[in-house]
């Protein structure tokens, strides 16, 4: 008897049955992981703050779904890589995210829709967005140590291209696109993790600096509630480095290291420093012309080699040099940093302003202070996080401030990946990017069974991690059975 209906694929592998596919399994679920997610979001309390810092004005007679429920459903499927909200139309369904969100799997049912959720996103006002991103930034302090001393603020701005008829929407000459333009900013801790703090959606036409004071004080504010004497360091790109940003700083009394865009003035007062490291390439190269002829006129394999040994490459002749410098707009001069390094032959200064002398009981000199400085390159990682990874570019609500809410709920997502991470120091996945996580920690196939009294997950036997998966979950919940040594 033929059991095949049309739903159902025979695929001709070389295997000695026939192989035939469809979709009727059952009770299964491919993201076993939003287990751990849900346990790293109990951790944290992300998705309970930002839910309670908004209002609900539904009737409560009609009300299916929570707002915790809508908040959390979203963000743990945002998480997943699930970023449409189209997608929540079958997702809905899956028990694995069921039981994230606190339903049964089998006997509830199910989550919200993507109406639901449309509706939800667009009924936020301006004064629940700014308390929601508070929350979002008090949650990430939390999770750092008691007796933390010191940390340091990263500030930089990306493109969010539009697509449509968003509110708000411009186009912007630098990026050669119709986009919005979000501020970001996250915070580096004393172990070197660096959690995301804050996002800020920002028209496509605005000034660059659009938004940057009251961000950095609502920082500083918050860190300073939890640790009245934290050490605090701003960073940033040339783009931030203006009177206005710096004026905030001193006000706000938190170090910086700003960069400072190059002019004639800082030039002239950089030029010690940049003949120090063109006279040192010069030399090198002469170095290197003289051995070239010896090993042309000897023609042996060791004098070809101290060739190559005596040809230094352009980054072997940085020179760091230091200035007091004031703009026309500052009160005072300022210390500023020069580096100086050869690219392709040609002289490459950059420049650097601070108030910084020492940092965490070290003193500093300019070498020193300028590669802190570079640190802030590991911001972009998190960026390239935030938009690849979670896609947090499907702002594509015609609203800019439900953009705004999207933004933070993709932001909220992030902070979860952060906390799996965090708790991740010593496996596998201890400097994993969150596409990595989501490929290898979140995609667990189970099979689900519910009965009176529980819900078994029946995890995948021949998933390749278990030991650093059940590690993880035991660190994100300290209350379940410690796993075999």
């Amino acid at each position: 008897m033929n059991h095949y209906n049309d739903a159902t694929l025979v695929l001709p592998l070389d295997v000695s049955k026939l192989v035939a596919v469809d979709f009727q399994g059952g009770d299964l679920t491919s993201d076993a992981g939003f287990l751990l997610l849900a346990q790293a979001d109990r951790k944290a309390g992300v998705t309970a703050a930002l839910a309670s810092t908004l209002r609900d004005g539904r009737q409560r007679g009609k009300v299916s779904h929570t707002l915790q429920e809508l908040v959390r459903g979203r963000v743990l499927s945002i998480a997943a890589g699930y970023a449409d909200a189209n997608d929540m139309d079958t997702l809905r369904q899956d028990p694995a995210l069921k039981v994230a969100v606190g339903r049964c799997p089998l006997s509830e049912e199910a989550l919200a829709s993507q109406p639901t959720l449309s509706r939800f996103e667009n009924s936020v006002t301006k004064r629940e967005l700014l308390s929601a991103g508070l929350a979002l930034a008090e949650r990430v302090i939390a999770q750092l140590p008691d007796n933390t001393k010191s940390v340091v603020l990263d500030i930089d701005a990306t493109d969010d291209p539009c697509h449509g008829q968003q509110e708000f929407e411009g186009f912007n000459a630098y990026y050669d696109s119709h986009c919005y333009m979000p501020l970001l900013m996250h915070l580096t801790d004393e172990q070197g993790q660096q959690w995301p703090l804050a996002a800020l959606l920002r028209p496509g036409q605005t000034n660059p600096l659009a938004g940057v004071v009251g961000l950095l004080s609502r920082a500083v504010a918050t860190l300073r509630a939890r640790w009245p004497g934290v050490e605090i360091l701003v960073r940033g790109d040339s783009g931030f480095g203006s009177d206005k940003v710096l004026r905030c700083c001193d006000r706000l009394g938190v170090r910086f290291l700003l960069g400072l865009p190059t002019n004639s003035r800082v030039k002239t007062l950089g030029l010690p420093t940049q003949l120090r490291c063109q006279a040192a390439y010069d030399a090198a190269q002469a170095k290197a012309a003289e051995a070239k002829a010896k090993a042309a006129k000897a023609k042996t394999k060791a004098t070809e080699a101290a060739t190559g040994r005596a040809s230094a490459g352009d980054g072997d002749h940085r020179r760091y040099g230091r200035f007091l410098y004031k703009a026309g707009s500052w009160p005072w001069r300022r210390d500023t940093v020069i580096k100086v390094a050869m690219t392709q032959g040609k002289l490459n200064p950059r420049y650097v302003v601070t108030n910084l002398k020492r940092w965490r009981g070290k003193a500093l000199n300019a070498e020193s202070i300028y590669e802190l400085y570079c640190g802030r390159g590991d911001q972009e990682n998190r960026i390239k996080e935030l938009k690849l990874d979670l896609e947090s570019g499907r702002t594509s609500c015609h609203r800019f401030l439900a953009n705004q809410m999207r933004l933070l709920q993709h932001l909220a997502a992030h902070i979860l990946w952060t906390v799996v991470r965090a708790a991740a120091a010593g496996t596998r996945w201890t400097q994993a990017r969150v596409a990595t996580l989501q490929l290898q920690v979140l995609k667990v196939a189970a099979r689900v069974r519910e009965s009176t009294r529980r819900v078994w997950l029946h995890l995948c036997t021949a998933y390749p991690y278990q030991d650093d998966w059940r590690l993880l979950l035991h660190r994100l919940t300290p209350c379940t059975q410690a796993p075999p040594s």
